[in-house]
């Protein structure tokens, strides 16, 4: 007897110290500050699923007397395992309700870099048949943006082209930013054999190009936010820094199947002549700026609310966007997995999409999806932003709030 009771007392203890070191790691691991939208019910009650009380601990208001708080702006909180041993404390921050309107348009995308962006090298046949390329000679390096030659700052590679040909072979004082820092780099051009060319030997990029889905603007101010991710040169995968750009009012036209190992695409156009918005600032989060006529989705053409980080939950929810002509739809997605945390990243959650219509239409996110809008609850949450490569149904999205910050939208 005494033999069969030791064997049922140590794997009831090692049940009982596993579920003790989970609940810890789980506590453990909560943010020391949750944000969450001003509520009554949420104040009183704790009721976000991030720190509501379950049968491994219990959370509890450690100054705040119900009466209390409708009038502070947080609440200190106290966790307890078990409900006895306190092992964490935390701040829920409770801020104002913020609104706006969700898009899922297609939009073009026109953007102009700041400087002259280096993507490659050739070479320069000279007269004597030498072959070189005089700007990797002197030091320029694949990645560089060329700012101004000679004290004359550079607005496109035709500029770049203009002033080798007026100084000739005499030297060029070439100042360039890479990786931030300021750089001069002194380049003589090569004369072209049997020809009244000089060339340095570069390829450059002054400006791209593309299709993506705006995902929300703000009524009030006019400024809008898209994609959710930055637009990087497509041959050195650098981000590309502003000068100026626009946005346009697009169509898909037509839609390239995401298969296992290999990304769908939306294929659009636009018409330059159709300008929605002005591009200001291409980021981590996504590119922002200020539109310049009405937009409509033709779903929500009010406010709706947002929800922080700490409000979204795993589960149902929904995207906006179109993968035919400009019309917006909703479709079904789930929520796998949600990330905690600290600074912008546009992997902040992964989705899947669910929704059996655009599964058939496009085998799930597809380039040009980017920025597509996800709501739950009737709040606006994230938007798209990757594709899993070798599985086009499920992919990442990234939070709101990092959008909204980088957008001006205090929340």
């Amino acid at each position: 007897m005494k033999k069969r009771g030791f064997k049922i007392v140590i794997p009831m203890i090692s049940l009982l110290f596993f579920i003790f070191l989970i609940a810890t790691i789980n506590v453990m691991f909560m943010p020391g500050n949750i944000k969450i939208t001003q509520s009554k019910n949420n104040l009183i009650n704790l009721e976000n699923s991030k720190i509501k009380s379950n049968f491994l601990y219990k959370v509890e208001n450690e100054k705040y007397k119900d009466n209390d708080l409708e009038t502070s702006n947080k609440i200190d909180i106290s966790i307890k395992l078990f409900g006895i041993l306190p092992v964490r404390k935390m701040t829920l921050c409770l801020l104002p309700e913020v609104k706006v309107i969700p898009g899922g348009q297609p939009i073009g995308v026109k953007l102009f870099t700041d400087g002259i962006l280096v993507v490659g090298f050739s070479d320069v046949e000279t007269a004597t048949g030498k072959k070189q390329s005089p700007a990797a000679s002197a030091g320029i390096e694949i990645g560089d943006r060329i700012i101004d030659i000679n004290g004359i700052k550079l607005n496109s590679s035709e500029d770049l082209s203009n002033i080798i040909g007026k100084f000739g072979e005499k030297e060029l004082n070439i100042n360039l930013n890479r990786k931030g820092q300021l750089k001069t780099v002194k380049v003589t051009p090569t004369k072209v054999k049997n020809s009244d060319q000089y060339k340095i030997g570069l390829w450059v990029r002054d400006s791209t190009a593309g299709v993506g889905t705006l995902t929300f603007y703000d009524p009030s101010t006019g400024r809008f936010g898209a994609l959710g991710h930055p637009i990087n040169d497509v041959d050195t995968g650098l981000q590309l820094p502003v000068r100026d750009g626009k946005i346009y009012n697009a169509k898909i036209i037509a839609v390239e199947q995401g298969t296992r190992g290999k990304p769908g695409e939306l294929r659009g156009m636009f018409s330059e002549e159709d300008v929605l918005g002005i591009l200001e600032k291409n980021t981590m989060s996504g590119i922002y700026g200020k539109l310049t006529t009405g937009a409509s989705n033709g779903i929500y053409n009010k406010a709706i609310p947002i929800a922080r980080q700490s409000e979204i939950k795993e589960g149902p929810a929904k995207i906006l966007t179109s993968v035919e002509g400009a019309d917006v739809k909703a479709y079904d997605i789930y929520i796998e997995r949600l990330t905690e945390q600290s600074r912008p990243n546009p992997k902040s959650m992964i989705i899947r999409i669910t929704d059996k219509e655009l599964l058939s239409k496009t085998g799930g996110i597809v380039q040009g999806m980017s920025g597509s809008p996800i709501i739950q609850d009737g709040k606006l949450i994230g938007a798209v932003t990757h594709v899993f490569v070798n599985r086009p149904d499920m992919g990442y999205g990234i939070y709101i709030e990092w959008m909204l910050n980088e957008c001006g939208v205090e929340i």
